[in-house]
Formats: C-alpha cells, sequence, structure tokens
C-alpha cells in the first residue's frame, strides 16, 4: 500500500508541496529559503541566524550521518523548520549519538521529506524567498493561506537568541580579553578566538558601552545573528561609541550593523547567499576565497562611499559588498563565515587579522 503524504508546504503564492513529516509535529508560519551545502545538517539546523525560516536543503540526502553534541552552533536551535527531498532516520556514522527526527523533536522544530526541493529551490531563486506555511496534509490551500495572512511578520529574532546575561568562554592560555556581542553568535566563532589566545566574555545584544569599556577588553566582536540589521538599533549605538577607540570584528550581521554605525545603507536580497560554496574576490591580494555564507541582507555598494569605510571583498557571482574596512578606526568585518563549520577554510585568516591588531593596540 503506498504511503500516504500527511504534511504539506503552503507558500503565500499559493502554490503547494506535498511531502511526510519527521522532527516536531507542529504547525508553523515562516520565511522558506534553501541552502546549497553539501554537508553540515547539524550546522545548519542549529544555526541562530535562520530563526524564524524554514530552510530547503538543496543536497537531496539528510539525516544520514545522524547528530552529536559536538557540532552544535548553539545549545537550543530556533530554526523554524527543515524541508528535504530524502530524509534517512538509520545514520550511519560512528559519531552519531542520536537521529536527526529526534533532535528536531527534542525543540520542537518540525520536518517535511519527500518535497520536490529542486522545483522549490528553483522557484524561491526565480520568485524570491517567501512566506510559508507547514502545516497537515489536509489543510485546504484556501485555509492554509488565511493563516500565513495572519500570522504577523516577526521582528524580535536577536533579543530571542542573544544571551540574557555576561558569560565567559575562556582559552587555555589567554593573551588577549575580547567583547563579544551576542546576536545570535556560532559556537565556533568562540572556538576560534579561543584556539588562538582570546578569552571571549560574551555580552547580550543591548549592553551599553560603558559596560564593555569596564571589562578593558583588547578588542570588539560583533556577531552573526538572525534578522534585519536595522532592528538591532543598540549594537549599532554600541559602534558609533566604541569605534577608533579599539579594535572592531564583525561577521555577517555584525558587518551589516557596522555599514549602518557609518552610515552606509543595507537591503535585502532577493534569495539571499547560504551554503558553502560562494567565490569571493578578496580586493586587498586579489585572491578568491570559497566561502561559507547564510544572510537575507547586504550592504549597498552605492551607500559606502563617503562614510569612512572602504570596500574590501566583493561576491563574483552578483558583486554584492563582502568585506568592509576603516583602517583609520580598526574596524573591519566581512558578510560570510570565516569559522565555517565543516568548511569551506579559506578565510580563518581574518581572525589573525583581528589578533593582529589587538597586539598593535
Amino acid at each position: 500500500m503506498a504511503r500516504q503524504f500527511d504534511r504539506k508546504l503552503i507558500l503565500e503564492d499559493g502554490s503547494e508541496y506535498y511531502g511526510y513529516g519527521f522532527g516536531a509535529d507542529e504547525e508553523r508560519v515562516l520565511e522558506i529559503v534553501f541552502n546549497t551545502s553539501m554537508a553540515g545538517y547539524q550546522e545548519i539546523v542549529s544555526d541562530p541566524s535562520y530563526t524564524f525560516q524554514g530552510v530547503v536543503a538543496t543536497y537531496p540526502l539528510i539525516g544520514n550521518y545522524g547528530v552529536n553534541k559536538d557540532d552544535n552552533e548553539t545549545v537550543t536551535p530556533t530554526i523554524g523548520a527543515l524541508i528535504v527531498s530524502e530524509y534517512n532516520d538509520c545514520p550511519s556514522n560512528f559519531r552519531s549519538e542520536r537521529t536527526l527526527s529526534d533532535w528536531l523533536e527534542e525543540f520542537s522544530v518540525p520536518g517535511i521529506e519527500g518535497v520536490d526541493t529542486r522545483k522549490l529551490a528553483r522557484s524561491i531563486r526565480d520568485f524570491g524567498s517567501r512566506r510559508g506555511i507547514i502545516t497537515d496534509a489536509d489543510v485546504t490551500k484556501e485555509e492554509g493561506l488565511k493563516r500565513i495572512a495572519a500570522a504577523p511578520v516577526r521582528r524580535d529574532a536577536v533579543p530571542l537568541v542573544s544571551t540574557g546575561k555576561p558569560w565567559l568562554s575562556p582559552a587555555e592560555r589567554a593573551k588577549y580579553k575580547v567583547a563579544a556581542i551576542d546576536c545570535g553568535i556560532k559556537l565556533n566563532i568562540l572556538r576560534s578566538l579561543n584556539k588562538r589566545g582570546c578569552d571571549v566574555t560574551v555580552f547580550p545584544y543591548d549592553t551599553p558601552a560603558e559596560q564593555i569599556e569596564k571589562i578593558k577588553p583588547d578588542g570588539l566582536f560583533l556577531s552573526n545573528g538572525p534578522g534585519d540589521p536595522e532592528d538591532v538599533t543598540p549594537v549599532i549605538e554600541l559602534v558609533k561609541k566604541l569605534r577608533g577607540k579599539l579594535p572592531i570584528f564583525g561577521i555577517c550581521l555584525g558587518h551589516q550593523m557596522i555599514a549602518l554605525a557609518y552610515g552606509a545603507k543595507t537591503y535585502k536580497l532577493k534569495f539571499g547567499h547560504r551554503g558553502g560554496n560562494h567565490p569571493v574576490k578578496n580586493l586587498l591580494t586579489g585572491k578568491v576565497e570559497i566561502t561559507s555564507q547564510n544572510h537575507s541582507f547586504a550592504v549597498d555598494t552605492s551607500s559606502v562611499s563617503g562614510t569612512g569605510l572602504e570596500i574590501t571583498h566583493v561576491n563574483l557571482l552578483d558583486n554584492t559588498v563582502e568585506g568592509l574596512r576603516s583602517e583609520k578606526d580598526r574596524v573591519f568585518s566581512v558578510q560570510y563565515h570565516p569559522e565555517s563549520a565543516p568548511g569551506p577554510e579559506d578565510s580563518g585568516y581574518l581572525f589573525d587579522e583581528f589578533i593582529n591588531l589587538m597586539e598593535r593596540k
């Protein structure tokens, strides 16, 4: 007897994609995006930057190597949903500790498999990211569209994922003291700083400059995170107060907030950049890096002129801004993820550049 579809995805344009549920059996209205990575589904699911988003995996087989505690990017995943072509519930890997479905269920994250993800990814590529609802298969299209329209667009993503109080991520042999602003920081960023001799104190996103200055850090780090950078005004104001006083390094959302603090503009991309295969040219060296990315917004190239910032990196696929710096203020940022796990590892030198700035200070 043929297996019956029990779940489906309805997009706000009325298109429907039927499939089978795994993970949590929950209805969810969310923004639908796609990720082109060929590995790393655990890191994707646990990346706080995917808060309120349903992620379509373009790689066809997901779940085959299970889940383990060491590869998480956050303790509590906040991804909206996971949408895959084929889910494997019998993982084969010596590091596997549990199935992906069990892990998703623990954190109330719905999954749907059996979806034509090639068709869905093409639709997002051609027509842009859209809102959708993951629901039971017997919910009508008309009812699904009503539920999408009734669900408000949430703008509280960073307060949801940021830490509630400061905490320390220590290095074995500490040489530097870094203050990190948590807008949804990935744990591998902390690992990357710790292994370079940085004691990292992680602060809530709305920490005032005076509290940061009390610990007398050697440098300030601005993390990745979800949502629209214009919503995160406390961090933008923090950059305005501390630029020029100490080295500042920003990644992803941190990069966008630095741009806004200097007077540049940001805008929402048609379907964003998500995956581990984006070529980026370093304009300072002429070298091309293969990068891992995850963002919906970008810095407007035309708005950078006259801000005191210099464009240092560009995306070779669409010419978007991938890196900025103010040499005078010892501030720099990148749109992509140099700490990416499981890879690529072309951009780890950026952490060393941050260390060099703190060393000179």
